[in-house]
């Protein structure tokens, strides 16, 4: 077959298939042309999940009637003025965005410079079918209709109305994040859905578009290194959601969806949470223009940096700092649903009357209990500390030998001593190895510890390394290992167990990678078995210790598996479980 030119028509619409694949798409160029046209407010309708309808106005410059025409050409931009494209700082610049929408949808173009007439284009999938004057505000609108309705073999792959509207949702939020100095609002078949004022702060910003309790429930990220700077809102490990749904990254203001980025947020939280769980967080970076690429992905969602190493170092860093700032700190708080339960039943003895039928009395009888509930305070020889002066307060009691009742000036703290201790152990090991090695305790007998042959000999392959952290193990035969000393930061543990937990940990990992890169997955592992059990009776002494440790020690908020270690019964939740509120 000879070569031929593709008629104009069929390059418009092979240009549609890379920048408009739904309705999500279309909205993010057209947002996206609002922002660098410089508005300071951007409103977005939509109809049937954008499938039925988009529009976008803004308050930006507008153009003026031969810009509207030009702006509908292939590859006319305002947004590139010279040939250096490694260098662009506005959001798009292919100048395809406006051509392809309209190659397969109906396109109104409104548009009015300050100081001048508004100006209507309308093209019908490719062609010019009405301009004139027009009347509206300075700035600029754009309605798409019936995207892909002449497309049917693109039409097909729509999804429905409710997933095309969550794309759009996920759209305007990130755009909406990357701008708090701009407001906007995204309505849906006349209900609005979001809106966000010109002008809030960064953690503002965010907060309104994620969750409102993130305020009170993260730290903030800032941090530099080599010319990259790296700020935003990171959510405290106990703040979690189930899916990776709530990581905002932006780079140089762009929202994108980068593998590096997102595994280096996951190192930076690989020890306070739990597999199963995910941070909220949103991430902003500002990289040199020169050392990051945008134009890898057609619809610059992907970039690539030319020091990845440094990147990712460099927000791996910036979390844990902003991490350890939050010391003790946990989003723990009881639901609502575990305060209504306090009060679901009423607390009342089981009455058996005595008196006989005749006399007619109810109130002589006699009360039944059912068994007294375990719990135990110990006496105190000493007047104890007021409470006033420390964060997690002053020890009280123990309930259920696992949980420790202290109280603060401003309400009733419950600690899980199993959860609390086992983030201190890990701690006190991580800071162990930064100062040159954890101790180790040997065994009055080497114990010999029975596992298949592969899971020995991963565990031969580190053997050195897991010297370092105080674990001291030698080959036994083909199918064992022997254990000659455990980190002394661990007491009485079962090395056992804990060699066999460890064979599992380290099948986990890729052999390329050194212990001290899953340092606290491995240090977290050990930490689990050197720390005070549930079931376990402590003394008054023992809680309080444990209290004031976990106050000055970094994470303490969270175990090593991102569950809380503590939460917090104000007093005006006491209040409401009494019916004084």
């Amino acid at each position: 077959m000879s070569i031929r030119r593709l008629p104009e028509h069929l390059v418009n619409r092979i240009a549609a298939g890379e920048v408009v694949e739904r309705p999500a798409s279309a909205l993010k160029e057209l947002v996206e042309n609002a922002i660098d046209a410089g508005a300071r407010n951007i409103l977005v309708r939509l109809s049937d999940g954008g499938i039925r309808g988009i529009e976008v106005t803004d308050d930006g410059s507008g153009m003026t009637p031969p810009e509207m025409a030009l702006a509908l050409e292939r590859h006319a931009t305002s947004k590139l003025p010279d040939d250096a494209i490694e260098r662009v700082a506005t959001l798009g610049f292919r100048g395809e965005a406006l051509p392809s929408i309209a190659s397969v949808a109906t396109l109104a173009i409104e548009s009015r410079v300050r100081g001048s007439e508004g100006w209507r284009r309308i093209v019908d999938n490719g062609a010019l079918v009405e301009e004139g004057p027009a009347a509206l505000p300075p700035g600029t609108r754009v309605k798409v209709e019936g995207l892909f309705a002449r497309v049917p073999a693109r039409a097909k792959f729509l999804r429905s109305a409710r997933s095309e509207y969550a794309a759009c949702v996920d759209i305007v939020r990130r755009l909406a994040m990357a701008r708090p100095e701009i407001g906007f609002t995204l309505e849906h078949d006349g209900r609005r859905s979001i809106a966000v004022q010109p002008g809030e702060t960064r953690p503002e910003r965010v907060a309104a578009l994620i969750d409102r309790e993130l305020i009170r429930n993260s730290v903030a990220v800032d941090h530099g290194r080599e010319g990259l700077v790296l700020g935003g809102v990171a959510g405290l490990p106990t703040f979690s959601r189930g899916v990776a749904d709530h990581q905002y990254l932006f780079v140089n203001g762009r929202p994108v969806k980068d593998r590096l980025l997102i595994g280096s947020v996951r190192a930076a939280y690989q020890d306070l949470l739990a597999r199963d769980r995910h941070p909220v967080l949103a991430l902003f970076l500002e990289v040199p223009a020169e050392e990051v690429d945008v134009n890898v992905h057609p619809a610059k969602t992907e970039v690539r940096f030319r020091e990845a190493g440094l990147v990712r170092g460099m927000i791996v860093g910036g979390l844990r700092a902003a991490l350890d700032s939050a010391g003790h700190r946990s989003a723990a708080r009881p639901s609502a649903a575990a305060l209504g339960r306090w009060q679901a039943e009423p607390l009342s003895p089981q009455w058996t009357p005595i008196a006989p039928p005749s006399q007619g009395s109810v109130w002589a009888s006699q009360p039944s209990y059912a068994p007294q509930p375990s719990a135990r305070a110990e006496q105190a020889y000493a007047p104890p500390p007021a409470q006033a002066d420390f964060p997690l307060g002053v020890a009280r009691g123990q309930v259920a030998a696992t949980y420790i009742v202290a109280e603060a000036s401003d309400g009733l703290i419950l600690v899980d001593q199993h959860a609390a201790h086992e983030r201190l152990v890990l701690e006190r090991m991580r800071r162990a190895v930064a100062s040159g090695g954890v101790a180790r305790q040997a065994l009055l007998l080497p114990e010999v510890v029975e596992m298949d042959e592969p899971a020995c000999d991963r565990l031969e392959g580190r053997i050195a390394e897991l010297a370092e952290l105080g674990l001291e193990l030698e080959r036994f035969g083909a199918k064992a290992m022997l254990v000659r000393a455990t980190p002394a930061l661990l007491g009485a543990s079962d090395p056992a167990q804990l060699v066999i937990d460890l064979a599992d940990e380290l099948a986990a990992y890729d052999e390329a990678l050194s212990l001290k890169e899953k340092l606290d997955g491995i240090a977290g592992t050990m930490a689990c078995h050197g720390s005070v059990r549930a079931g376990r009776i402590l003394s008054v002494t023992e809680m309080n210790a444990l209290l004031r440790e976990m106050e000055v020690t970094p994470h303490s908020g969270q175990c090593n598996h991102g569950r809380p270690t503590w939460i917090k019964l104000g007093h005006s939740d006491i209040e409401k479980l009494f019916g004084r509120k």
